[in-house]
């Protein structure tokens, strides 16, 4: 009977195959992306509610070296796990401690008479630059993975603009930190959606790590802008 079956020939199996395995990863880091805000609304929960944002706000540079040294530190933890079940719970403890590390803006902006409102937008705006990213990701065909070195520079940069803020406290650089940051990690979140689409990245959890951060930084500059630009005491 095996006349009736079609015939693929080694090449097709290799095509249907990375289909499936890109097919898999993109829905597992959908899904694990959706999973791990849970942990970071809670992270955020808790880091106001006892306190801790209070305090981050008076030890600001402290608070910098906390937050360098517990993320890279989690995000080596979880690449070295990337491949058992542990490499999920740490990215969810990573979460957890990204959402801690946010109260503080998140206190701050929910402290105004129009915080709530300001937290929707940023959600809202991130969302949309998720949405229009991932459906670029899906319709662009040229490698855009070469772009990834000069937005790490970019990060660089950003990073010794913000030490140096903590000392200077220039609204004016804050605001130009946060733009141009908004900027690169939707570059960034491009550029890992599509190496997710096509095939280049098949571990979930890294997958879901590299985007996590994106909209993170996304959702977190978005807010510093509205905070300095539409924020209202009255």
């Amino acid at each position: 009977m095996s006349e009736y079956r079609p015939s693929l020939n080694p090449g097709q199996y290799t095509d249907v195959a990375d289909v499936a395995v890109r097919n898999r990863v993109l829905r597992n880091t959908y899904w694990l992306l959706a999973i791990s805000l849970i942990p970071t609304v809670l992270g955020a929960a808790f880091g106001m509610y006892s306190g801790i944002n209070q305090v981050m706000a008076t030890s600001p540079f402290i608070t910098m070296i906390i937050f360098l040294a517990g993320a890279f530190g989690l995000m080596y933890a979880i690449e070295k796990n990337k491949e058992n079940s542990l490499g999920v719970g740490l990215l969810l403890l990573f979460t957890f401690f990204m959402g801690m590390m946010l109260s503080r803006l998140l206190g701050h902006v929910l402290g105004m008479s129009n915080g709530t409102q300001l937290v929707m937008f940023a959600f809202g705006g991130t969302a949309a630059v998720f949405g229009t990213m991932a459906t670029l990701a899906t319709s662009i065909k040229r490698d855009l993975s070469g772009l990834g070195k000069f937005m790490f520079v970019g990060v660089v940069i950003l990073l010794l603009a913000s030490v140096a803020n903590i000392f200077l406290q220039l609204p004016a650089l804050m605001l130009t930190i946060s733009v141009v940051a908004i900027v690169i990690f939707s570059a960034f979140m491009l550029i890992d959606l599509q190496r997710v689409v096509n095939g280049g990245e098949t571990n979930y959890v890294s997958a879901t790590l590299a985007i996590y951060l994106d909209v993170y930084n996304v959702f977190a500059n978005l807010l510093a802008i509205l905070g300095i630009t539409g924020g209202s005491r009255d």
